[in-house]
């Protein structure tokens, strides 16, 4: 007989060999998925350091304006004159003679080339014989209508003493009348006459061309024998003028100033101008006007400079350099300037900017360029003294992009 189990033997449930406790894989998968959050976070923060880009940055200097001239613009233009004609003729006629060569002198109604005139010549001669013709008739008619005037006088006295008739008062009187008449055509006739000999001697005024003003001829566009016109031929070969002619006395600069800087050019402002042809002389200028229109295409205002005093070695459309100057009390340069490597100002989007280092981002920032010298540029505005500004920048760089910043 065998022994019966206890009953709680019985009751007992028989787990499968190897099998862990629930808590345990509870605390492995918790811990798998955060060593899973800490690797992503450590990948995110390699991917966000070996992003960055690399830079050069220089520390923004002060630059003290106090006392002084300064220069506020640079700009380029050209030497031109606002008195230059191209001489020509009022008649399309033959050039028979030309009196002038290039870089000679002229004054004011000097003679400078003559036109064919014999038909003109022809032309007047028969005016002024019409004239005389008519004068003469017109002494003719004055004796007649002397007479008659007479014989109406006469005529009267006879018919009152009744030894004349009627009839013949009313013939006296008709003829005296009809010579009065005519008389006062030919006063006409006589002062068409005049008026057409006038003409003609206009006409024969107009073959000799004269300088309209004193100045120098820059070009001699026509030889003798060649026709000229005051208006275009069509293609043919009928010249247009006979040359052009400078008056050196009103020389001036012009030059076009872009509009986001125009905010620096006032009229009387002082201007120092180079010459290409002589880069070492400085020539003192002066700001005559700023032609009040824009030009749409170019976005630039024209800006007129005169020369405080001419020279001779300044010639119509030479290239020369000018730089805007302000004195140290002015608006332009009130407060203080920032100094930057000229390699820290871009142009984006037409205006100069400038990249600033700020909590390991690049942030761009739009600046006023004063003067550029040598290997620096001169701001007042958008920079301050001892930011760090990046030097040359890569062309991808973009505002807010990390950085990782190199000293130079």
């Amino acid at each position: 007989m065998s022994s019966a189990k206890p009953p709680l033997d019985e009751l007992r449930i028989e787990r499968p060999a190897g099998r862990e406790p629930e808590p345990r894989l509870w605390r492995s998968v918790a811990v798998v998925v955060v060593a899973v959050v800490v690797l992503g976070l450590v990948i995110l923060v390699w991917r966000s350091r070996s992003g960055a880009v690399e830079v050069h940055t220089a520390v923004a200097r002060e630059l003290s304006t106090s006392g002084g001239d300064h220069t506020v613009l640079n700009a380029s233009g050209y030497v031109t004159a606002r008195r230059a004609a191209t001489v020509s003729s009022k008649v399309t006629g033959k050039v028979v003679e030309i009196l002038i060569e290039e870089g000679m002198k002229v004054a004011e109604g000097q003679v400078v080339a003559r036109l064919d005139d014999t038909n003109v010549q022809t032309s007047l001669a028969v005016a002024r014989a019409q004239l005389q013709s008519a004068k003469a008739s017109l002494e003719q008619t004055r004796a007649q209508l002397k007479q008659a005037n007479a014989e109406f006088q006469r005529v009267t006295e006879l018919a009152k003493r009744n030894i004349a008739s009627q009839s013949d008062l009313d013939v006296a009187e008709s003829n005296a009348k009809s010579l009065q008449a005519h008389l006062a055509q030919q006063q006409v006739d006589v002062t068409v006459a005049e008026r057409n000999v006038a003409m003609w001697e206009q006409n024969l005024d107009d073959m000799i061309i004269r300088a309209p003003f004193p100045g120098v001829v820059t070009t001699k566009d026509a030889q003798p024998g060649e026709m000229i016109s005051p208006v275009s031929a069509g293609g043919g070969f009928t010249r247009t003028g006979i040359g052009t002619i400078v008056d050196m006395d009103s020389l001036e600069i012009e030059i076009d100033v872009n509009e986001s800087y125009i905010n620096r050019v006032q009229a009387g402002q002082p201007v120092e101008a180079t010459l290409d042809a002589y880069p070492d002389w400085k020539i003192p200028c002066h700001v005559i006007a700023i032609v009040p229109t824009a030009d749409r295409q170019k976005s630039t205002v024209k800006v007129r400079v005169g020369f405080n005093r001419l020279d001779p070695r300044i010639l119509p459309e030479m290239s020369v350099k000018v730089a805007f100057r302000e004195t140290g009390n002015g608006p332009a340069n009130a407060g203080r300037l920032v100094l930057v490597p000229k390699g820290a100002v871009q142009s984006r989007d037409g205006r100069d900017v400038v990249f600033v280092v700020q909590h390991g981002r690049a942030e761009r920032r739009a600046v006023t360029v004063i003067e550029t010298q040598n290997d620096d540029s001169e701001l007042n505005a958008g920079v301050a003294a001892g930011e760090n500004v990046v030097v040359d920048p890569p062309a991808g760089l973009v505002d807010g992009a990390p950085v990782r910043e190199k000293k130079l």
